[in-house]
């Protein structure tokens, strides 16, 4: 009302598509020009309240003679196009951008975060975070739901470090689905489409439950023949051993593990003493109280003598 509209019109161009010729008719809008530069020269005269008070507009002027004589812009209209960043900060705020970004990043995080290493992958995962996180700041974004997304791959991720299906992996499904259904609020045109939903809940899933669990299980295999050679041998701690770590032996990481109070620094030299599954037990190369080998064959007689049955009386 204030600037002489129909208020109602105006409520009804918020609920509903109008044509110009619509709009003009329910007040929504002043009038309708077919070019931009009718629509400066129709502004000519017309006064407008400003925070320094009413101004008179000055937009036309007249230009030829007799019958040519017709009004112009006074100035050049021109339209000023996007620069690179303001392009990206759109893109950033769409919804669908946002929500992608989001998810993508956090399984970037986590899957360096299994590498044991800081590099690109990890680098691009807190890229496409931040990406994500300045989208939902603009966004009417329910901050719940987006704890819900991380807490859906904290779930899938505990489950890759186990080896295996089980509860945290239906957890984290449950979670990352109603995370996306209730991720934004407001109009329900900022609703996720379906199949970005279907695309990004379904990848995510896959790429923990199959990717993630074949490159971890890649990334940590060993041989399962002859690891009683791997006893005594040496190699380096990969990351801090305290008391579990990753040790390089041959060439190949193995899940290493030590049982002494002090941890064994990455970088230092380290012997094998014993294998347990896929798990080598390590001790630093100096410092051992016995021999090794005589510590490993000590066991297994022993486990052989447990195993062998009591011999009858005579």
């Amino acid at each position: 009302e204030r600037n002489g509209r129909d208020p109602d019109g105006a409520a009804d161009l918020a609920r509903r598509k109008l044509s110009a010729d619509e709009a003009r008719a329910v007040g929504a809008v002043d009038g309708v020009r077919p070019t931009l530069g009718e629509v400066v020269v129709s502004m000519d005269g017309e006064t407008v309240v400003t925070a320094a008070g009413e101004v008179t507009l000055d937009t036309a002027r007249v230009i030829g003679e007799g019958r040519d004589r017709r009004r112009q812009p006074n100035q050049d209209v021109v339209f000023e196009g996007m620069g690179l960043g303001a392009q990206v900060q759109h893109g950033l705020i769409r919804p669908s951008v946002a929500y992608f970004l989001f998810v993508a990043g956090l399984a970037l995080i986590v899957f360096e975060f299994f590498a044991i290493s800081i590099g690109l992958v990890g680098l691009a995962g807190a890229i496409a975070m931040i990406g994500g996180c300045y989208g939902f700041s603009h966004l009417p974004t329910h901050w719940w739901a987006v704890g819900l997304l991380v807490l859906a791959v904290v779930g899938l991720s505990i489950d890759v470090q186990a080896g295996g299906l089980g509860f945290w992996t239906g957890f984290g499904s449950v979670a990352l689905v109603v995370g996306s259904l209730f991720l934004y609020g407001g109009s329900s045109r900022l609703d996720l489409p379906w199949w970005v939903m279907v695309l990004v809940i379904g990848g995510t899933v896959l790429f923990f439950v199959w990717g993630m669990t074949a490159a971890v299980r890649a990334r940590f295999s060993t041989p399962t023949v002859g690891r009683e050679g791997m006893i005594g041998k040496l190699g380096t701690a990969e990351v801090p051993i305290n008391p579990d770590g990753v040790a390089l032996i041959d060439g190949a990481r193995w899940r290493a593990r030590t049982n002494r109070a002090t941890p064994i620094g990455a970088g230092d030299a380290v012997r094998v003493v014993e294998v347990v599954g896929l798990v080598l037990e390590v001790e630093p190369e100096e410092g051992g109280a016995r021999d090794h080998r005589e510590r490993y064959e000590e066991r297994k007689r022993q486990r052989r003598q447990s195993q062998e049955p009591d011999s009858p009386s005579a």
